[in-house]
């Protein structure tokens, strides 16, 4: 094998395809690896740009590749399809991903520490708790409706939903409070993960 100067390899669960080039851009190999062999593969080969999509899992491979010694570079997947030659597959994918990586004018996805992931994760998990109270909220005040009962909407009149809910005296036949009750519960502890998720994405020193 030549001097290896750019590898593409196309992100995969099992199977991952790589492609290599050399400072000319000629492909000198094409291969197959699984997935545990993918960092012991890159750690016998000598420095190089090693490419992927930014896609699933690519933050991950990028770190790990990199604590191998080589430099790891993300590339939109929009930018990729452009190169693909032929029908689309892993291995064109691969391909696509060496050329494109070696396009003085390409740019690349800065790659994200564990940490900074970590974030998004709370904060997108943040985003879905808010959302799923939403609903819930849209959802009781629309049952309550059925009743008669009337509240003003926006998450600080919760409160009285759960209320009337709770009050032996309103007016909800009974075969209907329990179903109710789980919802006013589901929000209870929504809530509560909505405001734990809150204080986790707090910056050290912030109240």
């Amino acid at each position: 094998m030549g001097e290896v100067s750019t590898v593409g390899i196309d992100l995969a669960k099992s199977v991952f395809q790589v492609c290599g080039s050399d400072p000319s851009g000629a492909v000198i190999f094409c291969k197959k690896l699984r997935r545990d062999q993918v960092l012991s593969f890159f750690s016998t080969l000598p420095r190089c740009v090693v490419a992927m999509e930014a896609c699933a899992s690519a933050h991950y491979w990028a770190r790990e590749i990199a604590a191998v010694g080589h430099d790891t570079r993300l590339i939109p997947p929009a930018y990729v399809k452009p190169f693909v030659k032929r029908q689309k597959n892993d291995m064109a994918d691969a391909e696509a991903i060496c050329e494109a990586a070696q396009r003085p004018t390409m740019r690349f996805v800065q790659g994200k520490s564990a940490e900074a992931q970590a974030s998004g994760v709370i904060f997108r998990t943040r985003d879905l708790l808010v959302r799923q109270r939403t609903q819930l909220i849209n959802a009781l005040r629309g049952h309550l409706t059925e009743f008669g009962y009337i509240v003003r909407q926006g998450v600080g009149h919760v409160g009285k939903l759960v209320e009337l809910v709770a009050d032996p005296a309103s007016d909800i036949p009974p075969v209907a409070r329990p179903v109710l009750t789980v919802i006013t519960q589901s929000l209870q502890a929504l809530q509560s993960q909505i405001a734990l998720s809150g204080s986790r994405n707090r910056a050290p020193g912030q109240d």
